[in-house]
Protein backbone atom coordinates (compact mmCIF):
# COMPACT_ATOMS: atom_id res chain seq x y z
CA UNK A 1 0.00 0.00 0.00
CA UNK A 2 1.13 3.44 -1.14
CA UNK A 3 2.30 5.60 2.08
CA UNK A 4 0.60 8.42 2.30
CA UNK A 5 1.93 12.09 3.58
CA UNK A 6 0.98 13.05 7.17
CA UNK A 7 -2.45 14.78 7.34
CA UNK A 8 -2.12 17.92 9.47
CA UNK A 9 -5.11 18.85 11.11
CA UNK A 10 -4.59 22.33 13.01
CA UNK A 11 -2.29 25.30 11.95
CA UNK A 12 0.81 25.22 13.98
CA UNK A 13 1.88 28.37 15.04
CA UNK A 14 6.01 28.38 16.33
CA UNK A 15 7.02 30.48 19.42
CA UNK A 16 8.88 33.84 17.88
CA UNK A 17 12.47 34.43 19.52
CA UNK A 18 12.33 37.94 20.55
CA UNK A 19 15.80 39.74 21.34
CA UNK A 20 15.12 39.45 25.51
CA UNK A 21 14.24 37.80 28.02
CA UNK A 22 12.14 37.75 30.98
CA UNK A 23 13.80 36.87 34.52
CA UNK A 24 13.16 37.37 38.00
CA UNK A 25 14.88 40.52 38.39
CA UNK A 26 12.88 41.82 35.56
CA UNK A 27 10.03 44.12 36.98
CA UNK A 28 6.55 43.86 34.62
CA UNK A 29 3.53 45.56 33.94
CA UNK A 30 0.34 44.24 32.31
CA UNK A 31 -2.58 46.47 31.32
CA UNK A 32 -5.53 45.90 29.05
CA UNK A 33 -8.36 43.63 28.77
CA UNK A 34 -9.27 40.29 31.16
CA UNK A 35 -7.04 38.64 28.70
CA UNK A 36 -4.12 40.43 30.17
CA UNK A 37 -5.25 39.94 33.20
CA UNK A 38 -5.15 35.81 32.83
CA UNK A 39 -1.43 35.87 31.93
CA UNK A 40 -0.83 38.34 33.99
CA UNK A 41 -2.30 36.41 37.18
CA UNK A 42 -0.48 32.93 36.09
CA UNK A 43 2.99 35.01 36.42
CA UNK A 44 2.32 36.27 39.20
CA UNK A 45 1.14 32.89 40.76
CA UNK A 46 4.82 32.25 39.91
CA UNK A 47 6.07 35.14 41.72
CA UNK A 48 7.37 37.13 38.89
CA UNK A 49 7.46 41.17 39.78
CA UNK A 50 4.44 42.29 38.12
CA UNK A 51 1.61 45.12 38.24
CA UNK A 52 -1.52 44.26 36.93
CA UNK A 53 -3.93 46.52 35.39
CA UNK A 54 -3.73 49.38 37.65
CA UNK A 55 -6.94 50.87 36.72
CA UNK A 56 -8.76 47.58 36.26
CA UNK A 57 -9.95 45.81 33.43
CA UNK A 58 -9.86 48.18 30.53
CA UNK A 59 -10.80 47.51 26.85
CA UNK A 60 -10.07 49.94 24.44
CA UNK A 61 -6.56 51.05 23.34
CA UNK A 62 -7.31 54.73 24.32
CA UNK A 63 -8.34 54.16 27.81
CA UNK A 64 -5.54 51.79 28.08
CA UNK A 65 -3.24 54.97 27.07
CA UNK A 66 -4.82 57.52 29.68
CA UNK A 67 -4.13 54.95 32.56
CA UNK A 68 -0.61 54.60 31.35
CA UNK A 69 -0.17 58.65 30.90
CA UNK A 70 -1.86 58.89 33.95
CA UNK A 71 0.84 56.80 35.71
CA UNK A 72 3.60 58.53 34.02
CA UNK A 73 3.05 61.83 35.92
CA UNK A 74 1.67 60.57 38.88
CA UNK A 75 -1.66 62.21 38.39
CA UNK A 76 -3.83 61.84 41.37
CA UNK A 77 -7.54 62.00 41.24
CA UNK A 78 -10.27 64.70 43.20
CA UNK A 79 -13.82 64.26 44.52
CA UNK A 80 -14.96 65.87 41.16
CA UNK A 81 -13.29 63.14 39.54
CA UNK A 82 -16.13 60.86 40.44
CA UNK A 83 -19.52 60.22 40.20
CA UNK A 84 -22.71 58.58 41.90
CA UNK A 85 -24.58 56.08 40.22
CA UNK A 86 -26.13 52.83 41.48
CA UNK A 87 -25.51 53.59 44.80
CA UNK A 88 -21.80 53.58 44.23
CA UNK A 89 -19.35 56.31 43.60
CA UNK A 90 -17.32 55.46 39.82
CA UNK A 91 -14.42 56.97 37.66
CA UNK A 92 -15.19 57.05 34.21
CA UNK A 93 -11.28 56.34 33.78
CA UNK A 94 -11.63 52.38 36.46
CA UNK A 95 -13.39 49.15 36.13
CA UNK A 96 -16.04 49.07 38.43
CA UNK A 97 -13.88 46.84 41.19
CA UNK A 98 -12.62 50.99 42.36
CA UNK A 99 -16.58 51.35 42.91
CA UNK A 100 -17.51 51.86 46.36
CA UNK A 101 -20.44 53.21 48.14
CA UNK A 102 -17.90 55.29 50.22
CA UNK A 103 -16.69 58.42 48.45
CA UNK A 104 -13.77 58.82 50.44
CA UNK A 105 -13.00 55.51 50.52
CA UNK A 106 -13.37 55.28 46.27
CA UNK A 107 -10.57 58.25 45.56
CA UNK A 108 -8.39 56.56 48.40
CA UNK A 109 -7.95 53.33 46.61
CA UNK A 110 -7.80 55.09 43.30
CA UNK A 111 -4.91 57.36 44.26
CA UNK A 112 -3.07 55.08 46.31
CA UNK A 113 -2.98 52.56 43.53
CA UNK A 114 -1.54 55.46 41.07
CA UNK A 115 0.98 55.83 43.63
CA UNK A 116 2.58 52.67 44.00
CA UNK A 117 1.88 51.78 39.98
CA UNK A 118 3.25 54.49 39.19
CA UNK A 119 6.75 53.99 41.08
CA UNK A 120 6.66 50.22 39.64
CA UNK A 121 6.03 51.38 36.08
CA UNK A 122 9.22 53.70 36.70
CA UNK A 123 11.01 50.42 36.98
CA UNK A 124 8.97 48.37 34.81
CA UNK A 125 11.67 46.73 31.52
CA UNK A 126 8.41 45.10 30.45
CA UNK A 127 5.07 46.60 29.71
CA UNK A 128 2.43 44.15 28.04
CA UNK A 129 -0.41 45.84 26.33
CA UNK A 130 -3.87 43.93 25.31
CA UNK A 131 -6.29 45.62 23.17
CA UNK A 132 -9.82 44.18 23.26
CA UNK A 133 -11.72 46.41 20.82
CA UNK A 134 -11.72 49.41 18.52
CA UNK A 135 -15.20 50.49 19.65
CA UNK A 136 -15.55 53.46 22.14
CA UNK A 137 -17.53 55.23 24.12
CA UNK A 138 -17.75 58.88 24.53
CA UNK A 139 -19.07 61.02 27.37
CA UNK A 140 -21.94 63.16 25.10
CA UNK A 141 -21.20 66.15 28.08
CA UNK A 142 -17.29 66.34 28.05
CA UNK A 143 -16.31 64.51 24.24
CA UNK A 144 -14.16 62.29 26.09
CA UNK A 145 -13.81 58.63 25.59
CA UNK A 146 -14.50 56.44 28.78
CA UNK A 147 -13.14 52.96 30.24
CA UNK A 148 -16.32 52.41 31.73
CA UNK A 149 -20.02 53.34 31.29
CA UNK A 150 -20.71 52.21 34.80
CA UNK A 151 -24.67 51.17 33.39
CA UNK A 152 -25.35 54.93 33.15
CA UNK A 153 -28.06 55.22 30.20
CA UNK A 154 -27.19 54.62 26.93
CA UNK A 155 -28.05 57.81 25.42
CA UNK A 156 -25.56 59.53 27.54
CA UNK A 157 -22.95 58.17 25.12
CA UNK A 158 -21.95 58.62 21.49
CA UNK A 159 -21.09 55.27 20.74
CA UNK A 160 -18.47 54.96 17.84
CA UNK A 161 -15.25 53.08 16.42
CA UNK A 162 -11.59 54.29 16.54
CA UNK A 163 -9.53 54.45 13.36
CA UNK A 164 -6.16 52.75 12.94
CA UNK A 165 -4.82 56.34 12.84
CA UNK A 166 -6.04 57.64 16.22
CA UNK A 167 -4.37 54.65 17.92
CA UNK A 168 -1.07 55.29 16.66
CA UNK A 169 -0.81 59.07 17.13
CA UNK A 170 -1.73 58.53 20.56
CA UNK A 171 0.21 55.36 21.26
CA UNK A 172 3.35 57.58 19.96
CA UNK A 173 2.86 60.31 22.50
CA UNK A 174 2.54 57.62 25.28
CA UNK A 175 5.84 55.33 23.98
CA UNK A 176 7.42 58.50 24.20
CA UNK A 177 6.50 59.24 27.45
CA UNK A 178 7.55 56.45 28.96
CA UNK A 179 10.92 56.43 27.28
CA UNK A 180 11.24 59.32 29.45
CA UNK A 181 10.54 57.70 32.64
CA UNK A 182 12.01 54.44 32.01
CA UNK A 183 15.26 52.72 31.16
CA UNK A 184 15.71 49.98 28.39
CA UNK A 185 11.61 49.52 28.55
CA UNK A 186 9.85 47.09 25.98
CA UNK A 187 6.39 46.75 25.13
CA UNK A 188 4.48 44.11 23.54
CA UNK A 189 1.50 44.50 22.31
CA UNK A 190 -1.20 41.90 21.72
CA UNK A 191 -4.70 41.92 20.74
CA UNK A 192 -7.17 39.73 23.02
CA UNK A 193 -8.98 36.48 21.25
CA UNK A 194 -12.02 36.73 23.62
CA UNK A 195 -14.67 37.76 20.68
CA UNK A 196 -16.50 41.06 20.93
CA UNK A 197 -20.27 39.82 19.73
CA UNK A 198 -22.69 42.25 21.43
CA UNK A 199 -22.30 44.26 18.00
CA UNK A 200 -22.01 41.71 15.23
CA UNK A 201 -19.29 39.51 14.03
CA UNK A 202 -18.90 41.30 11.70
CA UNK A 203 -18.26 44.85 13.79
CA UNK A 204 -15.66 42.03 16.11
CA UNK A 205 -13.99 40.98 12.93
CA UNK A 206 -13.69 45.06 11.71
CA UNK A 207 -12.79 45.88 15.39
CA UNK A 208 -9.67 43.55 15.62
CA UNK A 209 -8.60 44.44 12.06
CA UNK A 210 -8.22 48.19 13.12
CA UNK A 211 -6.12 47.55 16.35
CA UNK A 212 -4.31 44.84 13.91
CA UNK A 213 -3.06 47.52 11.65
CA UNK A 214 -2.24 49.52 14.55
CA UNK A 215 0.09 47.50 16.13
CA UNK A 216 1.52 46.74 13.06
CA UNK A 217 2.43 50.29 12.24
CA UNK A 218 3.24 51.09 16.38
CA UNK A 219 5.99 48.14 16.13
CA UNK A 220 7.93 49.23 12.87
CA UNK A 221 7.80 53.06 14.63
CA UNK A 222 9.83 51.73 17.50
CA UNK A 223 12.62 49.54 18.05
CA UNK A 224 11.43 48.68 21.50
CA UNK A 225 8.17 47.64 20.68
CA UNK A 226 6.68 44.02 19.36
CA UNK A 227 4.09 41.96 19.01
CA UNK A 228 2.76 38.52 20.37
CA UNK A 229 0.27 36.48 18.60
CA UNK A 230 -2.25 35.36 20.99
CA UNK A 231 -5.11 35.98 18.92
CA UNK A 232 -3.72 34.10 16.24
CA UNK A 233 -3.13 31.22 18.80
CA UNK A 234 -6.66 31.22 19.28
CA UNK A 235 -8.08 32.07 16.51
CA UNK A 236 -5.95 29.76 14.02
CA UNK A 237 -4.14 26.85 16.33
CA UNK A 238 -6.69 26.11 18.40
CA UNK A 239 -9.95 26.64 16.44
CA UNK A 240 -12.22 24.73 18.01
CA UNK A 241 -15.16 25.91 20.92
CA UNK A 242 -13.87 23.18 23.36
CA UNK A 243 -11.13 25.91 23.66
CA UNK A 244 -14.06 27.95 25.07
CA UNK A 245 -16.05 28.73 28.00
CA UNK A 246 -19.47 28.03 28.27
CA UNK A 247 -20.13 31.50 26.73
CA UNK A 248 -18.08 30.15 23.64
CA UNK A 249 -16.79 33.75 23.43
CA UNK A 250 -13.63 33.77 26.24
CA UNK A 251 -11.06 31.35 26.19
CA UNK A 252 -11.08 28.23 28.35
CA UNK A 253 -8.55 27.06 31.44
CA UNK A 254 -6.82 24.60 28.76
CA UNK A 255 -6.33 27.48 26.34
CA UNK A 256 -4.89 30.21 28.61
CA UNK A 257 -2.33 27.43 29.95
CA UNK A 258 -1.42 26.67 26.10
CA UNK A 259 -0.80 30.46 25.44
CA UNK A 260 0.78 30.78 28.32
CA UNK A 261 3.14 27.97 27.43
CA UNK A 262 3.53 29.71 24.04
CA UNK A 263 4.18 32.78 25.90
CA UNK A 264 6.74 31.32 28.56
CA UNK A 265 8.94 29.44 25.53
CA UNK A 266 8.86 32.73 23.74
CA UNK A 267 10.11 35.00 26.52
CA UNK A 268 11.41 32.96 29.51
CA UNK A 269 15.12 31.62 29.90
CA UNK A 270 15.90 28.01 30.47
CA UNK A 271 17.42 28.94 33.92
CA UNK A 272 14.15 31.30 35.21
CA UNK A 273 12.19 28.36 34.03
CA UNK A 274 13.89 25.80 35.98
CA UNK A 275 13.02 28.46 39.00
CA UNK A 276 9.42 28.16 37.96
CA UNK A 277 9.40 24.47 37.80
CA UNK A 278 10.99 24.49 41.33
CA UNK A 279 7.93 27.26 42.48
CA UNK A 280 5.39 24.88 40.90
CA UNK A 281 6.46 21.61 42.96
CA UNK A 282 5.68 24.61 46.27
CA UNK A 283 2.40 25.55 44.71
CA UNK A 284 1.25 21.67 44.28
CA UNK A 285 2.31 20.77 47.28
CA UNK A 286 -0.03 23.45 48.87
CA UNK A 287 -2.80 22.50 47.03
CA UNK A 288 -2.63 18.80 48.48
CA UNK A 289 -5.54 18.18 50.70
CA UNK A 290 -4.90 14.95 52.92
CA UNK A 291 -7.22 12.44 54.17
CA UNK A 292 -5.47 12.86 57.74
CA UNK A 293 -4.18 16.03 58.68
CA UNK A 294 -2.55 14.78 61.87
CA UNK A 295 -0.78 11.76 60.02
CA UNK A 296 2.76 11.43 60.45
CA UNK A 297 3.32 11.28 56.63
CA UNK A 298 1.36 14.60 56.07
CA UNK A 299 3.37 16.11 58.98
CA UNK A 300 6.92 14.89 57.36
CA UNK A 301 5.42 16.31 54.27
CA UNK A 302 4.65 19.97 55.51
CA UNK A 303 8.47 20.10 57.27
CA UNK A 304 10.10 19.09 53.46
CA UNK A 305 8.30 21.70 52.06
CA UNK A 306 9.30 24.02 54.77
CA UNK A 307 12.68 22.98 54.24
CA UNK A 308 12.74 23.44 50.40
CA UNK A 309 10.93 27.06 50.99
CA UNK A 310 13.68 27.70 53.55
CA UNK A 311 16.53 26.69 50.93
CA UNK A 312 14.40 28.50 48.13
CA UNK A 313 14.63 31.71 50.00
CA UNK A 314 18.28 31.62 50.90
CA UNK A 315 19.54 31.18 47.25
CA UNK A 316 16.73 33.62 45.43
CA UNK A 317 16.13 36.14 48.20
CA UNK A 318 14.21 38.67 46.02
CA UNK A 319 11.57 35.87 45.23
CA UNK A 320 8.99 35.85 48.95
CA UNK A 321 7.43 32.72 49.82
CA UNK A 322 6.38 34.20 53.50
CA UNK A 323 2.03 32.92 52.54
CA UNK A 324 3.55 29.04 51.21
CA UNK A 325 5.42 29.03 54.72
CA UNK A 326 3.34 30.35 56.78
CA UNK A 327 0.61 27.85 55.10
CA UNK A 328 2.65 24.81 55.89
CA UNK A 329 3.75 25.94 59.70
CA UNK A 330 0.03 26.40 60.32
CA UNK A 331 -1.01 22.59 60.07
CA UNK A 332 2.34 21.40 61.51
CA UNK A 333 1.77 20.03 64.94
CA UNK A 334 4.15 20.74 67.30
Amino acid sequence: MKKKHQINFRTLIKPDKYPFIIDYNTPMMFAGSCFTESIGLELQKFKFNIDINPFGILYNPISIKKGLLFLCYSQQFAFDNLFYNNERWNSYYHHSRFSSPDKKNTLNNINKRILSSSEHLKKTKFLFITFGTAIVYENIKTSEIVSNCHKLPAKNFNKRMLTADEIIIEYIKLINCLEEITKDIKIIFTISPVRHISDGLTNNMYSKSILMTAIMQITEHFENAFYFPAYEIMIDDLRDYRFYTQDMLHPNKTAIDYIFDFFIKSFIGTKTYEIMDKIEQIIRAKNHRPFNKKAESFQIFLKKNISKINNLSIKYPNISFIDEKKYFEKLILY
